[in-house]
C-alpha cells in the first residue's frame, strides 16, 4: 500500500522519525510548517491525505482545514493536536474532519488512521472476498441440510449479508457466484416448502409465524402492555431492502429484527388480507364473504382492509380504537403528516405504504424505470433514495416523537425472474406470473408446486376442479401464444406470488424510540 501524504506541523522537524517510518512503508511524505505553505502545496499538487496540526502560528488548523477543503473537498484530513478540549473536537467534526489524533502520537496510530481513511475500501474488498470464499461451502451445506424454519431464516440472512457486502467490492465474478448459490438455495427451499407447507396449514400450533399471526403474536401483546402501536405494512418489501433502510433508522430507534413466512400465494390479495383478517384466505371467504373478492372479479382485491382489521379486533374482543391509512404516493404521505394529530388519538394505527410495489410494477412496464433499477443493487438503491427524500422519512420522525412501538412488516417480497415455464389454460385463468389457478391448467408438474385440493391449503376454490400452481425459484409462467415476445418482455422483471426465499421469508421488525 502506498499514497502521497502532506504533514503540516509547526514542529515538523521533531516528526522526522515518523516520516521515515511512513516512507519505509511505501508512503511519499511532503511536509509544511505552516498553514499558508500547506494551502499552496495543495493548490499545486495532489495528495491522498493531509495530517494537520491544530495549533500553529498564523493560520490555525481549522482555518487551514477550511481552505484545503475548498480546494479539494474530498481529500481526507486528520487533525493532530495536543488540545483535548471537547469544543475543539466538535468544531473539527463539524468542519468535516475525517479523524482526530491526540499528541503525542506513535507511528502505529498514524498507520491505522491511514489504513482507515485511504485504504479502507481496498482492505474491505480483500477481507470480504476472502470471507465469502471461506463461507461458500458452509452456505452450500446449510442449504442442503436445512430442515427447519429457523435454519432457513438464518441461511437467508447470511445470503443477504454477503449480497450487500459483495455489492461494495464490485467483484462481478464473486457476485455471480453468490447469485448462482442463491438460485440453488431457492431450489432447496422450494423442496422444503413442498414437503412442509401443508403441515403448517393443517397444524398451526407447530407452524412458524405466518401472515395471519401478525396481530395475534406481535400487535396484541404490545397493546396488552399499554403501548401505542403503529403497524407499517410496506407492500412487496424484501429483507435486503429492509437491511438498507435499517441504516437510515438506527440513529433514532432501538431495532428488534426478525423474519417470518408469507402464506401462499405470496400476493396482496391473499397474504395482506390474511394479515389484516388474522385468517387464512378460505376462512375470510367463509366468515366474511362480502369482504373477499374473487380472482376473476374486476373490483380491487385490497379495498376491504380496514373492515378486515375491525372484524379481527371484534373477533378477539379488543376494545382499542384504530386508524387506517393507505399511502399510494407522496401527496398521501404529506396529507397524513398534516393530520398527524389523528395518530395520537388511537392506541393502534395501521399504515399501508405501496411505493415499493408500485416501483416493481413500473419497472416491468416502463423501459426507463427498468434502466434505473437494472439489477438487485439498483433496486435497493432506489428504495433507499425514495425513503430519504419522500414524506416517509418525515413520517418516521413524527412517529419517533409519539413514543409508539413501530412494527414494520410486509405481505410478501419479490424475486427477479429469468426462466419461463409454459402453462396452458382457459380464458378465466388469472394473470399473475408466479401463480395460476384454474380448472383446465396444463403445465410441467416437475417445475411447479401444485395444489389440487385447495381446501387443504385453506385457499378458495371457485370451481370444484380448481388447481393452484406456484412457480419455483426464479421461474415465471408464460403462455404459448406470442411466447418469445412474452418471455423477452417479462424476463428479468421483479414478480411475486410464488415460492422463493425472497418472496416468503420477509421482515418483521419492531422499532422503539431511543431514550437519550
Amino acid at each position: 500500500m502506498s499514497a502521497r501524504l502532506l504533514w503540516v506541523d509547526d514542529e515538523i522537524d521533531l516528526l522526522k522519525a515518523h516520516c521515515i517510518f511512513l516512507q519505509k512503508r511505501g508512503y511519499e511524505v511532503a511536509t509544511a510548517s505552516n498553514g499558508r505553505d500547506a494551502i499552496e502545496l495543495c493548490r499545486t499538487e495532489n495528495f491522498d491525505l493531509v495530517l494537520l496540526d491544530e495549533n500553529m502560528p498564523g493560520l490555525s488548523g481549522l482555518e487551514t482545514l477550511a481552505a484545503i477543503k475548498d480546494l479539494h473537498p474530498n481529500i481526507p484530513v486528520v487533525m493532530v493536536t495536543k488540545n483535548e478540549a471537547e469544543d475543539l473536537m466538535d468544531q473539527a467534526i463539524g468542519s468535516k474532519i475525517d479523524d482526530y489524533l491526540l499528541k503525542p502520537v506513535n507511528p502505529m496510530q498514524i498507520l491505522l488512521t491511514l489504513k482507515k481513511n485511504i485504504h479502507q475500501r481496498e482492505i474491505m474488498q480483500e477481507i470480504t472476498t476472502t470471507g465469502y470464499r471461506q463461507e461458500f461451502g458452509r452456505i452450500a451445506m446449510m442449504a442442503d441440510d436445512a430442515q427447519d424454519c429457523e435454519t432457513w431464516k438464518e441461511l437467508y440472512r447470511r445470503i443477504v449479508r454477503w449480497e450487500l457486502q459483495l455489492e461494495e467490492t464490485a467483484d462481478e465474478a464473486l457476485s455471480d457466484m453468490l447469485r448462482q448459490q442463491k438460485e440453488e438455495a431457492n431450489l432447496s427451499f422450494a423442496k422444503y416448502i413442498r414437503k412442509n407447507y401443508e403441515g403448517w396449514i393443517t397444524d398451526r400450533n407447530t407452524a412458524p409465524m405466518l401472515s395471519p399471526d401478525i396481530f395475534k403474536r406481535c400487535v396484541f401483546p404490545k397493546l396488552n402492555e399499554g403501548r401505542r402501536v403503529t403497524l407499517l405494512v410496506l407492500d412487496n418489501f424484501r429483507y435486503d431492502q429492509w437491511r438498507i433502510l435499517s441504516q437510515e433508522l438506527a440513529d433514532d430507534f432501538d431495532i428488534e429484527e426478525d423474519l417470518y413466512f408469507s402464506i401462499l400465494p405470496t400476493s396482496t390479495q391473499y397474504a395482506r388480507n390474511a394479515i389484516f383478517a388474522g385468517l387464512m384466505p378460505l376462512e375470510i371467504l367463509q366468515q366474511y364473504p362480502d369482504l373477499w373478492v374473487e380472482e376473476e372479479e374486476d373490483e380491487g382485491k385490497n379495498l376491504n382492509e380496514e373492515s378486515l382489521v375491525a372484524q379481527q379486533l371484534k373477533r378477539f374482543r379488543r376494545r382499542e380504537t384504530f386508524s387506517y391509512h393507505k399511502l399510494n404516493d407522496a401527496q398521501a404521505a404529506d396529507r397524513l403528516l398534516a393530520q398527524s394529530a389523528l395518530l395520537r388519538q388511537h392506541p393502534l394505527n395501521v399504515i399501508v405504504i405501496n411505493f415499493i410495489d408500485i416501483l416493481s410494477h413500473a419497472r416491468t412496464e416502463s423501459q426507463m424505470v427498468r434502466e434505473l433499477a437494472s439489477n438487485e443493487a439498483a433496486y435497493r438503491s432506489i428504495t433507499q433514495s425514495w425513503f430519504r427524500h419522500s414524506g416517509i422519512r418525515a413520517l418516521f420522525q413524527c412517529l419517533k416523537e409519539m413514543d409508539t412501538d413501530i412494527i414494520i412488516t410486509t405481505d410478501h417480497g419479490s424475486i427477479r425472474v429469468d426462466t419461463p415455464t409454459k402453462v396452458i389454460g382457459d380464458r378465466n385463468v388469472n394473470t399473475n406470473l408466479r401463480y395460476k389457478l384454474g380448472k383446465n391448467l396444463n403445465y410441467p408438474a416437475r417445475e411447479v408446486f401444485e395444489v389440487k385440493n385447495p381446501k387443504r391449503f385453506m385457499l378458495p376454490a371457485p370451481n370444484i376442479s380448481t388447481t393452484y400452481i406456484f412457480a419455483l425459484g426464479s421461474r415465471f409462467f408464460a403462455y404459448p401464444n406470442n411466447y418469445n415476445y412474452y418471455v423477452q418482455y417479462y424476463r428479468n422483471t421483479f414478480q411475486h406470488g410464488g415460492i422463493s426465499m425472497e418472496e416468503m421469508i420477509i421482515p418483521l421488525v419492531t422499532l422503539r424510540t431511543k431514550q437519550r
